[in-house]
Parts: C-alpha cells; structure tokens; sequence
C-alpha cells in the first residue's frame, strides 16, 4: 500500500484510490430550455429516509454541469447491469434518448424506462463541493424491480457477483 497526501501531484493515485470503492451507476436526467438532457453519474447515494433525501454531485468542469445545478426537478436511474448501452450513451452525448424507451414526468424531465430504480425528484438543496456540486433531492416517486446492478470500479463496468 502507497501512502500520499492528495494533491496536484497525486491527482492520479488519489482518483485511482477513490477507484477502488465500487459504485452503482445512474444516468441523471432533466428538462432545459433547449429540450430533455442526461447525464451518467456515479456520484449518487441515499441521504435520509424521513424526508425521502438522495444526493448527486455532477462535476462542474462537465460541459452539462449549468443545466443540473439550475435544474428544479429530475430523475436519477439506476442502471441494471444489462444497460451499459445507456450508461455509455449518455457518457458521450446527453441527448442520447433516442433508440431508449423513454417517457415524460409531468414536470417535461425524461425518465428512461426499465431500469433497476428510478428517483423523480424536486431539488431540495444545494450544497458547494470542491469541483462538485451535491444536489440533494427530495423523491416524489420511485420504483424499482428486481435484477443485477452495473457497477463500476476502477474506471470499468461489470456486475456484481456476490452470494445469495
């Protein structure tokens, strides 16, 4: 084991060191003026049952980050394991709807059908993080359906693979 104090210099062991806690993957999505917009994220957990509370952090270097951070309401949707498909689409464009069934919130956000979970929320608050925002939502409605997460660790995708 290396140890470092994070850093400009270790910017590279410390993301390959935060790259060994595996994660869900999410496609977060939204409206903006210019139509509906996606975003795939790692950056997601549950804050607290009572309100219903769940957080996200988009980065702000991402070319989408002024879209989520204004937004008011979207959907968090957590990826099954045979949806890389989606999680890569929304990696390279964010209006990568087409060719996934989707349908429309009745606040206009897009929510990409079948997926593991899916989180329909109202902002709730705003939190500065370093390079991040954490956007913290207030879940309107949920569901959810049986199956296998997609999960990322050390910058790949896979399933996990635990016993029953």
């Amino acid at each position: 084991m290396t140890r470092f104090k994070p850093g400009p210099d270790s910017a590279r062991a410390f993301r390959d060191a935060l790259g060994a806690f595996a994660t869900g993957v999410t496609v977060v999505t939204t409206r903006t003026e210019h139509g509906p917009l996606g975003i795939t994220a790692n950056s997601f957990s549950s804050v607290s049952i009572d309100p219903p509370l769940v957080l996200w952090s988009p980065a702000k270097a991402s070319r989408r980050y002024e879209p989520f951070a204004a937004a008011k309401h979207f959907a968090i949707h957590v990826l099954g394991s045979d949806q890389a498909d989606i999680c890569e689409a929304f990696v390279r464009d964010g209006t990568a709807f087409s060719g996934f069934e989707t349908r429309n919130l009745t606040a206009g956000i897009p929510l990409i059908e079948n997926c593991l979970a899916r989180f329909e929320c109202a902002l709730f608050a705003r939190h500065d993080a370093g390079d991040h925002t954490l956007i913290v939502g207030e879940v309107i409605a949920a569901e959810a359906r049986p199956g296998e997460p997609l999960v990322f660790a050390r910058g790949r995708y896979g399933r996990f693979t635990g016993a029953d």
